[in-house]
């Protein structure tokens, strides 16, 4: 008997199982396909507090959320890194006094912090007189974080799996019903079913909450999801340096242009209301258009689409409070929980965002113990994830790992270092040279390496290694992509040693 079925494996999912699996709960967590295959990999990447949600006051949540950045710079100091974000003043949009006190508000709603506060900048200067159009003179610089969604997902799994927890990946909920003071869940894994037993179900299943709530309680939970649509375009890198830009948009949204993958510029994010296949999500040529005009109003070079090399779509499933747009509605998390009097619970998890996921797994715990017993206390902002565990900063690291192993090619070491911290060990094993990682699959990673996302991180597929795990497949032509998956799916079937 299970005590906790975690149904969903995005970064909600996968950060409630990690936490009950951490205070001694037999958990399980089962998705449908691979790991943040949906919502938890298709995000602009960012830690941050969400400096535009002070506008709609959404006070609570960008307190949580600054405080929650401190806290993921702590845990996963490799996968999460500080950036500098540059925001011009548009003397058309938003007045200076008003981005002014945002960013006063911003730098203090936190607490006391770790990252520099905003400051003002004169646009005119380098960098940015040569990246930005003459008209912006001014601005504002302030502090937020990046991060690798999709490993941020994996890690908490795998630190869930460290802890008890069984993963499944692959695995489809197809009948959920309560038996007395349990759920009996029939879940199918390629065709091969099986029932297991829980004591309570967290369903945190993204863009089917709603289906899963409604499997559950045959049909009279009541719907509260709005699934809004967020695009996004890579371009070759535009401007050299590692800060971002944030630019302000007529029509009162924001597009954010981010240095991603050491190559190319990531820029996004759009707002759709979405009722297509939650399954084949993708960007329409009428929002990469306007993804395009949006930076365009700034940079000094136009964005044109014959720059996209890549783009990615997915779709945030927001819980629905009727705001009239869909970029007021709010971020913030809402719990629905299902459970009559002497039956076991049902906790549905609406909206979220990355940088909150830890606390949104703290209050699911907290909201299911009023209805059965949960053990033990808070523990997850004080547990590194996997990798996270070097004392010092994230340059020492990486000198300790180029001390280390010498022979690595130094972007190779960089990336595997962000990728896997300390468990980088397992991954180079007792190899000497780069020929005894075994042979390249494409982009520098070796058999050894997908060796380790096979039997560590659940990576099953060529996608699974070249798209989710690490982001090697965009840095390949079309012939180098289709020979990677190749190789990558060979290495996958083989008893790498």
């Amino acid at each position: 008997m299970l005590d906790l079925l975690v149904i969903g494996g995005g970064v909600n999912g996968a950060g409630i199982a990690r936490d009950a699996a951490g205070r001694g709960m037999k958990v399980a967590l089962v998705e449908k396909d691979d790991l943040a295959s949906h919502t938890s990999s298709a995000s602009t990447k960012l830690v941050h507090g969400g400096l535009r949600y002070l506008e709609h006051y959404e006070f609570r949540l960008v307190r949580e959320a600054l405080r929650e950045r401190e806290v993921l710079l702590r845990i996963a100091p490799h996968l999460v890194r500080p950036m500098r974000f540059v925001l011009p003043h548009d003397a058309g949009l938003r007045p200076k006094w008003m981005l002014r006190a945002g960013l006063f508000l911003y730098d203090r709603l936190g607490g006391r912090g770790s990252l520099p506060r905003s400051a003002g900048i004169d646009l005119r200067q380098p960098p940015h007189d040569a990246i930005l159009q003459d008209r912006f003179v001014s601005g504002f610089e302030y502090s937020d974080c990046w991060v690798d969604d999709a490993r941020l997902v994996v890690l908490n799994a795998m630190d869930a799996r460290e802890r008890g927890a069984q993963v499944m990946t692959r695995t489809r909920c197809t009948a959920l019903e309560r038996a007395g003071d349990h759920w009996r869940a029939t879940l199918d894994s390629g065709g091969s079913g099986k029932t297991v037993r829980a004591r309570a179900v967290a369903n945190a299943a993204g863009p089917w909450v709603d289906d899963i709530a409604a499997l559950a309680t045959g049909g009279r939970a009541q719907a509260h999801l709005r699934l809004v649509k967020g695009s996004h375009i890579v371009i070759r890198r535009k401007f050299a340096g590692p800060h971002a830009y944030i630019f302000q948009n007529g029509d009162g949204r924001i597009v954010f242009a981010i240095p991603y993958e050491r190559d190319f510029t990531l820029i996004g994010t759009t707002d759709r209301l979405f009722d297509g296949d939650r399954d084949a999500v993708a960007i329409s040529d009428a929002e990469r258009d306007y993804l395009c005009t949006a930076a365009s109003e700034y940079f000094r070079e136009p964005v044109a689409a014959a720059d996209v090399v890549s783009s990615y779509a997915g779709v945030r499933p927001l819980y629905e409070d009727n705001a009239a747009s869909n970029a007021t509605v709010t971020r913030d998390y809402v719990f629905a929980v299902d459970a009559p009097e002497g039956n076991p619970p049902l906790l549905s998890v609406y909206g979220g965002k990355i940088t909150t996921y830890r606390r949104l797994a703290e209050h699911a715990l907290e909201r299911l113990g009023g209805h059965m017993p949960v053990p033990g206390e808070p523990w997850t902002a004080d547990a590194a994830l996997p990798g996270g565990d070097f004392a010092d900063t994230f340059d020492a690291f990486l000198g300790e790992i180029r001390a280390l192993w010498p022979w690595l090619p130094e972007a190779t070491a960089l990336r595997m270092a962000r990728a896997y911290g300390t468990r980088i060990e397992r991954v180079i094993g007792r190899a000497r040279s780069l020929a005894e990682l075994g042979r390249d699959c494409g982009g520098g990673m070796t058999e050894a390496e997908v060796d380790y996302l096979r039997r560590e991180e659940f990576a099953q597929t060529a996608d699974d290694v070249l798209w989710r795990r690490g982001k090697v497949g965009l840095h390949l032509g079309d012939r180098e992509r289709a020979s990677a998956r190749e190789s990558v799916t060979a290495a996958l079937a083989s008893d790498y040693a």
